[in-house]
């Protein structure tokens, strides 16, 4: 591992022989482990959601990880990597106590993934104290403190944004905004529906404001949907993932509003999709990623991971492989430069200008330590025998 050996406060056990661990640290090119100068493994926390309602994109997470891992020889940045994976469950209440397990007893030398907004929130304070970089992978909300936090995925109110000009211009009426009762769904849908009033649109839900559907328990949409065809609502806008989005789009297509166009973010992307089938049809999902972009990186990515999994990859797993091609760039730009700590490495992902992503290129912008990059509209259509999510067009550059 790593460690950043310049006197701090005490943090408890993680500066244990650090005086000691210094030599080692200099004997391995500014890597090393307890009791071996030799070993430089780098040790990669992720924690995702492996069970619960969002297990789909937590898995995604981390196969999207070891597939960066599984073609780049095991290693980041020359050095052997370790990655543990931790549950993070719904959120908070399972995300920190696995959280910290990985920094407190496995001593991690970076955390990665989290597939909720509020469980970023909660472990950041863990993250500072134990003075290491955070590389999310998944949506992450607005954030005061940037000096060690990151995301290769992007902010949790850009999809809603990027989509909310294309929804006025095609939509001839009020939309009707709805989605999940968490920090996730509050951003997501708070991007769509300030930008669709800052253009001059209007909402179709009672008093112009968003309808929020308790999460997790939320199975039954039918009655909310019910309330929709009540309005005089042209199109409907929401943001479901996981079983939530299964759930949600099998009972839009049987409610008296199946004929209304569904703008969306998540709803058919990933493993979902084939559970939702025939019902998820012309659905139309923002997002920054499509699996059929035509670019180098993506072939390359594709004809990867198809080789290992029976389905297209997705957002989740192609922002949590960028994660671990900014770790790999990173730690070697680091080594370049001598000494490689949590400190040289944050330093570096800051520097390290374009990446060549299976997305297109993006760079982390330096307010939000977010991806600039391009958004995507796509349509649910057949590919052959299969339903896939199809790119359509451009819509926008957002991040910074």
């Amino acid at each position: 591992m790593f460690f950043d050996t310049r006197p701090r406060p005490s943090r408890g056990p993680r500066l244990a022989g650090a005086a000691a661990l210094a030599l080692a640290l200099t004997a391995a090119t500014g890597c090393g482990g307890p009791g071996d100068a030799s070993d430089d493994t780098l040790k990669v926390g992720l924690v995702a959601s492996l069970s619960g309602t969002y297990k789909p994109v937590g898995t995604e997470l981390r196969d999207g990880f070891e597939l960066y891992l599984k073609t780049h020889g095991g290693k980041l940045g020359g050095r052997k990597a370790e990655l543990l994976v931790a549950d993070e469950g719904d959120g908070p209440p399972t995300a920190v106590p696995a959280a910290t397990k990985l920094v407190k007893k496995d001593k991690v030398d970076v955390l990665t993934g989290f597939v909720s907004g509020g469980s970023v929130n909660a472990v950041l304070p863990l993250v500072e104290q134990a003075g290491i970089p955070f590389l999310g992978s998944n949506a992450r909300p607005a954030i005061k403190n940037l000096d060690r936090v990151w995301t290769t995925s992007f902010l949790s109110d850009e999809p809603g944004r990027a989509i909310a000009p294309y929804v006025k211009e095609k939509v001839d009426g009020p939309v009707y905004a709805i989605g999940p009762d968490y920090q996730g769904g509050y951003d997501e849908l708070r991007g769509f529906t300030d930008e669709f009033k800052r253009l001059g649109g209007e909402l179709a839900n009672p008093g112009g404001k968003t309808t929020w559907t308790p999460f997790p328990k939320t199975t039954n949409f039918l009655p909310y949907l019910s309330e929709i065809a009540r309005t005089d609502a042209k199109a409907v806008y929401c943001f479901y993932a996981g079983k939530a989005a299964i759930d949600f789009a099998k009972q839009y297509a049987q409610s008296d509003v199946a004929d209304l166009p569904l703008y969306t973010a998540f709803v058919t992307e990933g493993s979902v999709l084939q559970a939702q089938g025939a019902a998820a049809k012309g659905i139309y999902s923002v997002l920054n990623y499509a699996a059929d972009l035509d670019n180098e990186a993506n072939r390359g990515f594709v004809a990867d991971w198809t080789a290992q999994h029976d389905s297209q990859p997705t957002t989740y797993a192609m922002s949590s492989y960028d994660a671990a091609a900014v770790l790999d760039k990173a730690v070697a730009d680091a080594a370049k430069k001598g000494e490689v700590t949590p400190e040289t490495v944050n330093r570096a992902i800051g520097g390290l200008g374009q990446i060549d992503s299976p997305r297109g290129a993006w760079e982390f912008g330096e307010k939000a330590h977010s991806p600039v990059q391009t958004w995507y509209l796509r349509q649910v259509r057949p590919d052959g025998e299969r339903l896939a999510n199809v790119m359509v067009e451009d819509l926008a550059t957002l991040g910074g």
